[in-house]
C-alpha cells in the first residue's frame, strides 16, 4: 500500500525529475555521478528499497580481484579466449576507476595480493593450474605489462593444501562499507538526492516520460535506469538472462597476532576468504546446494555454514580456537555469460545488470556506460 505523501515531500523529492535510478549499490551511485557530471543542473534521484544497498555492494567480501587461475580456466571453456582477456581487461580497468574515484585511503585498499590455494582433494585442479599458469600470462601480457601469477611456498600454514600456491601480484583487498559510504557522500556532495526505503514496483513508458509505480505512490521521471543487478528479475516484465545468486559470509571474532594477509581462492573460486581488522572473513560454498542458492532471499543454510566452519577450523586456522562472530549474505547477479547487460529497455527506460560476482571490478564502469547510454538518448 502507498505511504501518503505531504505536499512538500511530493514537491521536493518527487517532482520535475529528469533521471531516476533504482538501485544504490556501486553501479547505481556511479551511474548518478557521471550522469551528475554531464548534466549539472538536472535532477537526479536514486531510490533504494533497502535502508543500506539491498543486494550486494555492502555485503560482499571486499576483493580487489579479476579472477583466479582455475577461474580463468573456467571461463575459456566458456567462452572464447578474445571475450576472456576482454573480461580481464575491464575488471582490471574498472578497479583502477574505482580507486581514482574515491582513493585508496576511502576505500580501505590494501595491495596484500591475492593466493589461489588448492586442496590435496582435488589434485587435477592443482595440475591443471600449475601447467597453466605461464600460458596464461603469456595471454594476459599485453594488458598489465608484465607476469601476473607466479608460485609461492605455503608459508601461511594451512593444512590439506599443496605446498604451492599461486600468487596474484595485482589483487588487494578493500573495506566495502568504506567504499559505499565514500560514493555515497560523494553522490550527495554533487546535489544527487538519494532516497532509502523507496520499493519501486513497476513503471510504464509514456511518449516523453515514464511513469514510475512505487510504495510512494506514482510519479514521473524523464528517463529510468535500472541497477539492481541480481534483483533484477523483481520488477514486472523484467525478460532478461538474469538470476540471483545468494553468497553467504561468515566473520570470525578477533584473533591474536594472525598472521594471515591477502585475498584467497580456493577450489576454483567457490571458497575466498581475507583477513581484515585481525579477522577471518570466509565465505562461498554456493555449489554445495546451486539450486537453493538462485534465491533472492536474505539467509544463512546450514549446510553452508557447516562447510565454511570446517574449512576454518581444519585448512584456514588448523588446530586454532576461532569464534564466529558474524554470519550475513548477499545477492549476486549471474547468467549464462559474464558479460553484464547495459541494455536500453524502452525509449526512456535502460539497465546495468548482471554483474557476474565481480562488482566491485567492474561496478564503476558498468554504472558509467549506463549513464552514458542513457545520455545518448536525452
Amino acid at each position: 500500500m502507498a505511504i501518503s505523501l505531504s505536499y512538500w515531500e511530493r514537491k521536493t523529492y518527487f517532482s520535475n525529475v529528469d533521471f531516476t535510478v533504482v538501485g544504490a549499490g556501486i553501479v547505481g551511485l556511479n551511474c548518478a555521478l557521471k550522469l551528475r557530471e554531464k548534466y549539472p543542473k538536472s535532477s537526479i534521484a536514486v531510490l533504494e528499497r533497502g535502508l543500506l544497498p539491498k543486494g550486494a555492494s555492502t555485503k560482499n567480501a571486499g576483493f580487489a580481484c579479476f579472477g583466479s587461475v582455475s577461474e580463468l580456466l573456467d571461463d575459456l571453456n566458456g567462452h572464447s579466449e578474445d571475450q576472456v582477456l576482454e573480461l580481464v581487461e575491464k575488471r582490471y580497468k574498472g578497479l583502477q576507476k574505482l580507486k581514482s574515484t574515491l582513493g585508496e585511503q576511502q576505500i580501505g585498499y590494501k595491495h596484500y595480493g591475492g593466493f589461489e590455494v588448492f586442496l590435496k582433494k582435488a589434485p587435477e585442479t592443482y595440475l591443471e593450474c600449475m601447467d597453466s599458469f605461464d600460458q596464461i600470462n603469456k595471454r594476459l601480457y599485453p594488458i598489465f605489462k608484465k607476469n601476473v601469477f607466479s608460485t609461492q611456498k605455503n608459508t601461511f600454514s594451512f593444512q590439506g593444501v599443496f605446498d604451492q600456491y599461486l600468487v596474484n601480484s595485482f589483487e588487494g583487498q578493500i573495506n566495502t562499507g568504506m567504499m559505499m559510504d565514500a560514493l555515497y557522500r560523494k553522490c550527495v556532495a554533487s546535489g544527487v538526492t538519494i532516497l532509502y526505503g523507496v520499493c519501486v514496483d513497476g513503471y510504464h513508458t509514456r511518449e516523453d516520460d515514464v511513469l514510475v509505480k512505487s510504495n510512494l505512490g506514482d510519479f514521473t521521471t524523464k528517463k529510468l535506469s535500472i541497477a539492481t543487478n541480481g534483483l533484477y528479475n523483481e520488477l514486472p516484465n523484467s525478460d532478461l538472462n538474469v538470476r540471483p545468486a545468494r553468497a553467504q559470509i561468515l566473520i570470525t571474532k578477533p584473533i591474536p597476532n594472525l598472521k594471515i594477509k591477502g585475498s584467497f581462492h580456493l577450489d576454483k573460486g567457490f571458497y575466498y576468504f581475507r583477513n581484515i581488522d585481525n579477522r577471518i572473513l570466509l565465505g562461498g560454498g554456493r555449489n554445495l546446494d546451486i539450486l537453493t542458492e538462485q534465491t533472492s532471499v536474505f539467509a544463512t543454510t546450514k549446510i553452508i555454514q557447516d562447510k565454511l566452519q570446517e574449512l576454518l577450523r581444519e585448512v584456514i586456522l588448523p588446530g586454532g580456537e576461532a569464534k564466529v562472530d558474524m554470519r550475513w549474505s548477499g545477492i549476486m547477479g549471474v547468467g549464462n555469460s559474464k558479460q553484464p547487460i547495459i541494455k536500453q529497455l524502452t525509449n526512456h527506460v535502460f539497465c546495468g545488470v548482471r554483474l557476474g560476482g565481480m562488482g566491485i571490478a567492474i561496478g564503476s564502469q558498468v554504472g558509467e556506460d549506463l549513464a552514458n547510454l542513457m545520455m545518448e538518448y536525452v
